[in-house]
């Protein structure tokens, strides 16, 4: 969690920039992120440097570029192939020291291009990095958001100092930073809270084998989730720590048991998609899963439910698809996909065929949904799920409480998880659903989620590894429901349709007790007002 005095200087980071000019939420968060960037690979580089010394192995350096002669064209050598010099001048730490204009003049003509640059050409972050702008043109703006930068990283490195893991504090400052986004309202976009990101990952429960992605990405919250549950699972257990939700994390290096590069490689560069229709939004994740380890990810400027998706992309292509697509209610038909199996426009419904369809045989899905998508009497809601009970194994729905998403939406959602069995099943793969009642997440379900001191995300996965040999008969908090009794209910798969609603008998005076209390109140009342009548005088 992050310090009072934290948020205070990301707000007064927000202030520097609203007051220069740059009033837009998407905008700033750009520009920012670029910032934080330059920052973070900076201390990245200097760390591996460290760690490969200790480890007596070479390291070759991030900051390096190819040499130009003075018409700008590449130097090459006697065999053809570029020239590489020393970068250093692209440092965090050596421009940071530089007087304002100076500083203006090298990020924006060295620093910035360098950046935009750092992948191979054919990987998503240098192609969607290609038109990017950076827009900081006030020498003084640029100085004041670097010293504040500067402050803010070194708040984290106190945190960490004191058994925060860096990792979750630096993501804790940027989702800070994109809370802005949510506020703004732009595209209905808002961040999934981190504890239900986790939450989500300790149910699926990926790893380095699978092929993981987020179908609406925007800022790469899941598949950096899912990257950090990963590095948990291969993390020595004196290294092991419980965060504040009660849920294990690595301290600082997470994955100190992997070996073999094979799996880096894999995790690098293989493990990882996203999809996403906004390209601002999909620079922020790129960025975003490149300052928390992942090498060289791919999230891509693309509209999955687009008829381009299906002319560029396969279906069954994933093991795992984690999700919170945006609820945005109806869709243009113009371009959209004809591949969906429903007639309608709803994007809550056409996301989650999408994500049946992404998955491969035995993939597994844990998806949030609003909750009307459980229990609507729409030919398109009913078709929604029936398609989830015939072509998957609908596994869980997991009712979440009402004040999940606050302060974004007040909308009461549920977390469905299930595993692909058959595209265009005709027959039910489903054979019986469980059913979870999360009461509470361990947050204040008010504006400000408030951390409580109870964490019932833990029993909340320990009560769905267990389901098959705990559960009881009793529907009280969770349950099993078979599917013909779902169907007699018109594919109904709200919890509260199933839940045992007990009925306690209430027990009142007799009515003429409640008048003789009543006169009585009364008559205190009256007692009270002429003794303040004669205080008033």
């Amino acid at each position: 969690m992050l310090s009072n005095d934290l948020k205070s200087k990301i707000n007064k980071l927000w202030d520097k920039f609203w007051s220069r000019g740059i009033t837009n939420p998407i905008t700033a968060i750009e520009q920012i992120s670029y910032l934080l960037f330059m920052r973070r690979i900076d201390d990245a580089d200097l760390d591996a440097q460290t760690k490969a010394s200790f480890a007596g192995v070479e390291y070759k350096t991030i900051f390096s570029r190819p040499k130009l002669d003075e018409k700008g064209n590449p130097v090459k050598d006697k065999d053809n192939l570029p020239i590489y010099e020393n970068a250093d001048d692209c440092r965090w730490s050596y421009f940071s020291q530089l007087d304002p204009d100076s500083m203006l003049e090298l990020v924006s003509k060295k620093a910035f291009p360098f950046i935009k640059n750092l992948n191979d050409p054919t990987q998503p972050y240098t192609r969607h990095m290609d038109n990017a702008i950076f827009i900081i043109n006030n020498a003084a703006l640029l100085d004041e958001a670097v010293k504040a930068i500067d402050e803010i990283f070194e708040d984290i490195k106190k945190q960490q100092d004191a058994g925060q893991q860096f990792q979750d504090t630096q993501g804790d400052v940027y989702e800070y930073l994109i809370n802005e986004i949510g506020s703004s309202g732009k595209n209905g976009q808002f961040r999934t809270p981190r504890h239900l990101i986790q939450l989500m990952c300790e149910l699926v429960d990926p790893d380095w084998t699978d092929k993981i992605c987020d179908p609406a990405c925007g800022t790469g919250g899941f598949l950096v989730g899912a990257y950090q549950h990963i590095l948990t699972k291969y993390t020595r257990a004196e290294e092991i720590t419980e965060d504040e939700n009660g849920l294990k994390r690595f301290k600082k290096y997470g994955g100190d048991k992997i070996t073999k590069q094979e799996v880096w490689d894999n995790l690098n560069e293989k493990t990882f998609f996203g999809f996403d229709i906004d390209q601002t939004m999909v620079r922020i994740g790129l960025m975003n899963l490149m300052l928390h380890g992942i090498k060289i990810p791919q999230i891509e400027n693309v509209d999955t439910l687009s008829k381009r998706y299906d002319q560029q992309y396969q279906d069954g292509e994933y093991s795992v698809v984690m999700a919170n697509p945006p609820f945005t209610g109806r869709i243009d038909k113009g371009g959209m996909s004809d591949q969906l199996k429903i007639d309608g426009t709803q994007s809550e419904l056409l996301f989650l065929i999408r994500i049946s369809k992404m998955l491969r045989p035995g993939g597994r899905a844990a998806v949030i949904i609003p909750e009307g998508v459980l229990f609507g009497g729409s030919k398109n809601q009913r078709q929604t799920r029936e398609i989830l009970l015939k072509d998957t194994q609908l596994e869980a729905v997991i009712s979440l409480p009402s004040g999940a998403f606050k302060p974004y939406t007040g909308v009461k959602t549920a977390i469905l998880l299930f595993t692909k069995a058959e595209e265009d099943s005709q027959t039910w793969h489903t054979e019986k659903v469980w059913f979870y009642e999360l009461k509470n997440d361990g947050y204040s379900l008010d504006d400000n989620r408030r951390k409580l001191a109870e964490n019932p995300l833990p029993v909340a996965v320990n009560a769905y590894k267990t389901r098959t040999t705990s559960t009881p008969i009793e529907r009280t908090n969770h349950f099993y429901v078979p599917l013909a009794e779902i169907q007699e209910n018109g594919l109904d798969l709200s919890y509260n349709r199933y839940k045992k609603f007990e009925y306690e008998e209430q027990t009142y005076e007799p009515p003429q007790k409640i008048l003789e209390a009543l006169f009585a109140l009364e008559e205190e009342i009256q007692k009270d007002m002429l003794e303040l009548k004669n205080l008033i005088g």
